[in-house]
This record gives structure tokens, sequence and C-alpha cells, in this order.
């Protein structure tokens, strides 16, 4: 245990990230080159890095060339020499992604049986890969994210609406591409690895409803134009079922998940002389809430030595949401930071890390934060009240002043949220 706790959970982290980078997960999965053509196409922040596995790797290059096109985020692009990339928004959408999104489902719209696509998603492509249905506009469709975001909805809530306004996803990509067979490697950035979930499912089918849409609409109040309420109350929203023929021949497989990430995060954790628990990759709920449980979990090890002793690690992942009341720079990593700190009010040797294995929390160009016994304490000398730091949603600003922000860049993948609790013994 020579390691400083932050120096150690920095190292948690970026072991997180490396689980699931594309140049590791791919090669496993190249498929069987088809009789006809192979077309590469993908939305998400990782699908440009695994562009790039794809073409280093693939052992066929003379007999079956690749080719195709990938939409990523802006500043995730990294160059291919045979898979075009474009960059466009995220969380919400742009005119560059509606534009990718056009050339995407013009590449599928003229295959074969003897023809594969190889479609790359990743977290993030449900932005990305912007197709709004017939009737509904960019503005529409930036209106719903925006309000979807801050309203509290899970994921899979927000998933479900965009699904139901939107001409490729929920199955409505791999329709297009019939009658080609259709291999989707993904990347989960969702709790509980559910494909659907996964940039909203543009090669899966659909078992929510336009009807499951407006009950979300409901329970979170989120007023939308009129042309979008028109498309779901209508139905002309439906997505593609289980069950449809033009979904036979398509395959999804599952090559990066939250797990596997907390798994290696733990065998180095285990190196270092900390007893690793892994306390889930699927936590969900308001991100203030979630920090003071594991508060509580933290306090009783410091205190009772249970659920296990210390010195220890309690790893989660998962995606927790914000529902935003304040008027700060915030994220859902720092937040549950900011709220486990104040819950723990300087409690001796608990220190905690928590960000995005995306390098982006929120808006803000940052992956999350670290937090130590000390850091209230020297937000307070600096004149910062932590709690009215987590009122205002001002987790960046807080942990901004302190020189405690977790910086790394793009890290092109995304397997979710991280969050790793340190117990000195």
């Amino acid at each position: 245990m020579s390691q400083a706790p932050a120096e150690l959970l920095r190292a948690l982290f970026a072991t997180a990230v490396e689980a699931a980078q594309p140049d590791h997960i791919i090669p496993p999965h190249m498929p069987v080159p088809p009789k006809g053509r192979l077309v590469v196409i993908g939305a998400g922040k990782a699908s440009a890095a695994m562009a790039r596995a794809l073409e280093d790797h693939w052992p066929h290059h003379a007999t079956c060339p690749l080719n195709g096109l990938v939409v990523t985020r802006y500043g995730y692009a990294v160059p291919c020499r045979h898979i075009e990339i474009i960059e466009a928004a995220h969380p919400v959408p742009d005119a560059a992604g509606i534009a990718a999104a056009a050339r995407i489902r013009a590449l599928v719209s003229d295959l074969s049986a003897d023809d594969l696509v190889l479609c790359l998603i990743s977290g993030g492509g449900s932005a990305l890969l912007a197709a709004p249905l017939e009737g509904l506009t960019l503005d529409d469709k930036q209106a719903v994210n925006r309000a979807l975001l801050a309203s509290g909805a899970s994921i899979s809530e927000m998933n479900c609406v965009r699904r139901h306004l939107s001409a490729l996803k929920g199955g409505r990509l791999a329709a297009a591409c019939h009658p080609a067979r259709v291999l989707t490697l993904a990347i989960s950035d969702v709790p509980g690895d559910d494909p659907l979930d996964i940039a909203s499912g543009p090669t899966v089918a659909d078992p929510t409803t336009c009807a499951d849409a407006l009950a979300i609409l409901r329970r979170y109040r989120i007023e939308v134009p009129a042309a979008v309420r028109e498309v779901l109350e209508s139905g002309r929203g439906e997505s593609v079922k289980p069950g449809d023929p033009r979904l036979a021949g398509t395959e999804t497989r599952l090559i990066a998940a939250p797990q596997r990430s907390l798994e290696a995060a733990a065998e180095v954790a285990r190196a270092a002389g900390y007893t690793p628990l892994l306390l889930g990759d699927a936590l969900e709920g308001e991100a203030r809430d979630v920090g003071k449980v594991m508060a509580g979990i933290a306090r009783s090890v410091v205190q009772h030595g249970q659920p296990l002793a210390a010195p220890c690690v309690l790893l989660s992942g998962g995606e927790t949401t914000v529902t935003v009341r304040g008027k700060g720079r915030g994220g859902r990593n720092v937040e549950f930071l900011l709220a486990l700190g104040v819950a723990l009010d300087g409690l001796a040797r608990v220190h905690a890390v928590a960000g995005d294995t995306d390098g982006v929390d929120g808006a803000e160009e940052i992956a999350g934060a670290l937090i130590g016994p000390d850091s209230l304490a020297r937000a307070r000398a600096r004149g910062i009240d932590p709690r009215a730091a987590l009122d205002a949603n001002d987790g960046h600003g807080f942990f901004e002043a302190l020189g405690d922000q977790l910086i790394t860049g793009p890290t092109l993948t995304n397997v979710n949220d991280f969050r790793a609790i340190l117990i000195e013994g």
C-alpha cells in the first residue's frame, strides 16, 4: 500500500477504461467475410476507435475490402484508411448528426442477401444517429433531448422516447439493411447491458410502444412540441417489433460492458493491498441519493468493519440521473461525489473517485473528480459551501475550485460510470 489514495484511485479509473478499449476487444469478434459486400456502419463515442481497430486487425483486406461510415462525438474521431469518420454533437443532436444518419441509411439501401453489414455501436449513438421521423424537425428532437436530460428520467426511459421519434432507432436501421445480414458489435454503457438501450437499439427489435413513451412524458411532466405528441398519439412512431422478418438475419454481440471494467479495477486494487467489493454494475437512481447510500456503506466499514474490513475498495458502475434544480455546472458523477462528501462530512480514511469512462461528465469535457477527507474543509477555507454547491447542481464548479477534477480527454470508449470508494486501514 505504498501508493497514495488519489494515485491509486486514478489508476483504478484508468484500468477500467483500458479494459474497454476497442483495440483489445474488436479482434476476437471479426466476422467471416461474406460472399458479397461488407459494409461498415456505426455510431457512438467509441465507434471511430472501433473502426480503426477493425481496420488494423482485419486480415482480409485483399479479398474483402472494408468501406463504410461511422459517426462519433466531436473530438472523438481517429484517422482511418478505409472507413469514413464523421463527427457530430452529443448529448443534444445537431445537423451534422442528421446528415451522417442520412448517409448511413443510403449506404445500406441496396444490399443483397449475400452482403454483410457490420454495425459498430456504443454509448452516445442515440444522439449521434439523429434521424427524425417524417413530420419532425431537428428543433423538435433537440427540445425533447434537452427536456429528457433535465427530467431525472432513467436512460432506459429516455431511450424509449427517443426510439419512437426516430427513423433509424428501435430496429429500423436493421430493417433498412434487409435482406443483408447484420452483425452488431456493441459496447454497453447502460445498466443491465440490454442491447435495446445501447444507442437506442438501431439494430434491435423493440417491444415498447408509443403508449409507453407517452407515459414517460407524463410521469416526468415533460412538455414536448405538438408534432412530437402527434407522432406518439397517432402511433406513427411505432418501432420494429420482435418477430419482424426483416430482422431474421441480425446478430448482436456485446463485446465490452461495465462489469468487465469493474473486475479489471478489482484486480489492481487487490494487487495494491485493498480488498475489492463489487457493489454492482447497474446502479441507477438520483446521483445525490446514491451518494448518500454509498456514504452510509463507507461509514459502516470505518465504524464496524461491515460489510467488509478496511483496507478495501467499494466499486460500482451504472448510470445515475440528475434532476436539475440549480444553475450550476453539473454532471451525474460530480453530483454523486459531492453528495457523498457532504454525507461523509470529512470522515477520516475515506477517499473516492467518480467519472464517466468516456471522459465527459454531463456537458463538461471533464470525466469526473476525486474527493478525500479534507476536501470539504479545503472548500470552506475558500469560502465555498459544499451543500449550497450541491443544491445548485454545481459539482464541476466545486471540484474545479479545489483542483480535484479528473481530466482524461476523449477516452475513445464508453462503458458508463465508474465509482471507487477507497477506505484506508
